[in-house]
């Protein structure tokens, strides 16, 4: 007796993990986005054609800086960037992680929450990773937003090559972390937007301190060859 005789469904075909959904119409804000990781970020995703909003403690700040990128880019105060998009990366420094997220819990309830932030220390030897008491940058964002869908990701990301105006493509991967399918495949939608990136699926949060740490690597590598290193994954 085969599967179908005995009255049993069949099995639905596998998901294709490039089949990824259409999120050219939704906006992205950028807390942090007077920074240079969120300066680069915001410039490439409105010159990629995404609505793009800036935020920072200061609303002038973030203004003053929507408008040199250009592009459609738009300004505001945090909260107001918070309630305004419907994706929000994080990009903030590593030791305004927590207060800034604390800080915007209510506007963040319910919005996809990607954060960026690696949490490094330096010394005379150089960048090394720090451990956070929940594991990561990340979990610590999951921890603080309860109500909101926090994914990780655009963390091997160069600010100098963001943020030139005459890189036309930014070869690289973007590693996507987080608990729900849904959730991973808008992030590796967005990053796809960006001419020569691509988001690739690497986990749950649980493995976030891994790829937040490796940025200490990259660090050692750019030091050394005088270059703006950047992942690929091969074989996928």
């Amino acid at each position: 007796m085969t599967t179908n005789d005995s009255g049993s469904a069949p099995k639905p075909p596998a998901k294709d993990p490039w089949d990824l959904p259409d999120v050219s119409g939704l906006t992205v804000g950028v807390i942090g986005g007077t920074g240079p990781q969120g300066r680069g970020l915001a410039y490439r995703l409105a010159r990629a054609g995404q609505k793009v909003v800036i935020g920072s403690r200061a609303a002038d700040r973030a203004e003053t800086a929507a408008a040199e990128l250009g592009h459609g880019v738009e300004g505001a105060e945090n909260a107001a960037c918070a309630r305004r998009s419907d994706i929000v990366i994080v990009a903030v420094p590593w030791d305004g992680h927590g207060p800034t997220l604390e800080s915007l819990r209510e506007e963040l309830a319910g919005k996809i929450v990607v954060d960026c932030v690696n949490p490094l220390g330096f010394d005379k030897k150089g960048a090394y990773a720090l451990k956070p008491e929940e594991g990561s940058a990340a979990e610590q964002a999951a921890a603080l937003l309860p109500g909101s869908r926090v994914t990780a990701a655009f963390h091997h990301l160069s600010a100098v090559l963001l943020q030139d105006e005459s890189v036309e493509k930014i070869d690289t991967d973007v590693l996507v972390l987080g608990e729900a399918r849904a959730d991973t495949d808008i992030v590796q939608a967005l990053a796809n937007r960006i001419p020569g990136m691509r988001g690739v699926f690497a986990g749950r949060l649980r493995n976030a301190h891994q790829v937040e740490s490796l940025v200490a690597n990259l660090i050692s590598v750019n030091r050394r060859y005088k270059a703006h290193a950047g992942l690929r994954t091969t074989d996928v």
